[in-house]
């Protein structure tokens, strides 16, 4: 969009889902995931994370779609035109998150981009004798090296978002979602007939809800919040592109449930894997450039296995890295009145930059600040202070300060009535901030 022309909009419902859903599936889905279920006991806290998902974080979904197809304006000018006082510090604390994320989102998508062209050469037998920790050591205490490969992510982004709605992100998601889907199902027959995979496959599905621990329960709180890329302005930034003929409380649960199907299939990817090969199910981040990839060492044909799973990965953080870009540019685009052209290279510049310390700080090229490198503090501050802040104050927002617009909004004027309105306001009112007060709290701990 440019000066004076009129907003740019999807150009189908299927569209737009997918666009959403691309933001909500990023690395969290694909690698965090499955060894957060690795470390809580498996099948069960799958399905306290999968009952979370449709109460809170459906809730806040449709809370930010609503609030952006009402002002059609980005994260901060929504808020502005809705209610105005000091309800746009909501949306600036989305756009400042949006701008952190990408920053290191950017060199952890380079990683994958890596790792791509490392499953081919020379990968695959460093990991067969047990070296895949020294192949990653070495790759990220290489700073030209990463910082190379971070500028190719950011540049990939950059020009994605800078074709626009209809011409780029929509474009791109409409191949990229199905891509994604089509990797792990390949996968997935890959994974689930190795010998000894059956162990992996029970743990993953047959619950037990003895190893459910109140530890548990938070982090299935925290993971269903999180990877639906809720508190950052993004479902608010999609929804201001979104016509008003379409349906937001049905658009929501496909998002929300599209989401949850990567997650659960990324499991099915990794534990029938792990479990085959007697590998630790919650290694943590370890479980992706390290784990894996021993996995995949000892696999017939591991190059092109480790070569597809690190393509998977790639997708999962494009997708997410596209919608954090919109965030910022819309704000330039709508408050500033930027072409979107100088908006995306611009801003994508700029947050290339930032996340340079980001890439050096994991060589230990940067001292470390309370013992955090530079990408863990860049972490800290957007993913546990900004985006559970912006999550709690959008959610009072459509509970107690806009209630009338928003019902208006979710069910399109009165023409498509919401049966499920009234719990909804209620999560929205009381449930989700409380919810996610938990995790703001929780997650102060440095």
């Amino acid at each position: 969009m440019s000066n004076g022309t009129q907003r740019e909009q999807w150009g189908s419902k299927i569209g737009f889902v997918l666009a959403c859903a691309g933001s909500a599936v990023g690395l969290g889905n694909i690698w965090r995931f499955p060894y957060i279920t690795g470390q809580n006991g498996g099948a069960a806290f799958v399905l306290v994370y999968i009952a979370l998902v449709f109460v809170i974080g459906f809730s806040v979904m449709l809370a930010e779609m609503a609030i952006g197809r009402n002002a059609q304006l980005n994260a901060v000018g929504s808020f502005r035109k809705i209610k105005g006082g000091a309800w746009p510090v909501v949306g600036w604390m989305g756009v400042t998150a949006g701008f952190i994320i990408l920053s290191y989102y950017g060199v952890i998508g380079g990683w994958t981009m890596a790792y791509i062209v490392k499953s081919f050469t020379g990968l695959m037998g460093a990991a067969a004798a047990g070296a895949a920790g020294d192949v990653f050591g070495g790759f990220v205490t290489k700073p030209g090296t990463v910082i190379a490969w971070q500028a190719l992510f950011m540049a990939i982004t950059i020009y994605i978002v800078y074709k626009g709605i209809g011409g780029g992100i929509e474009k791109y998601c409409k191949v990229l979602m199905p891509a994604l889907f089509l990797l792990m199902l390949v996968l997935i027959v890959r994974s689930v007939t190795l010998p000894g995979a059956g162990a992996g496959i029970s743990f993953y599905l047959k619950p037990d809800f003895s190893k459910l621990t109140g530890g548990a329960m938070g982090a299935a709180l925290g993971q269903a919040f999180f990877s639906l890329s809720l508190g950052m302005g993004c479902m608010i930034t999609y929804g201001s592109y979104l016509g008003k003929k379409e349906m937001l409380p049905g658009a929501a649960m496909q998002v929300c449930f599209l989401d949850t199907m990567v997650a659960f299939l990324a499991g099915l990817v990794i534990f029938p894997a792990v479990f085959a090969f007697g590998l630790d199910a919650g290694a943590g981040a370890g479980l992706t450039f390290i784990t894996l990839p021993n996995v995949f060492g000892q696999m017939p044909g591991g190059a092109v296995w480790s070569g597809l799973f690190f393509l998977l990965l790639f997708v999962a953080a494009l997708t997410s890295a596209i919608s954090l870009l919109e965030v910022v540019a819309a704000y330039f685009i709508d408050e500033m009145k930027w072409s979107r052209s100088k908006a995306a290279w611009v801003m994508g510049g700029f947050i290339f930059l930032l996340g340079i310390p980001s890439a050096i700080g994991v060589a230990g090229g940067i001292p470390k600040l309370a013992g955090r490198d530079f990408l863990d503090s860049a972490d800290f501050l957007a993913s546990n202070v900004l985006l559970p802040l912006g999550g709690l104050f959008i959610a009072l927002f459509v509970g107690w300060i806009w209630t009338d617009g928003a019902k208006q909004e979710v069910e399109n004027g009165g023409a498509a009535p919401f049966g499920l309105y009234v719990p909804w306001l209620w999560v929205c009112r009381v449930v989700a901030p409380l919810a996610i007060a938990y995790i703001f709290i929780t997650g102060l701990k440095w």
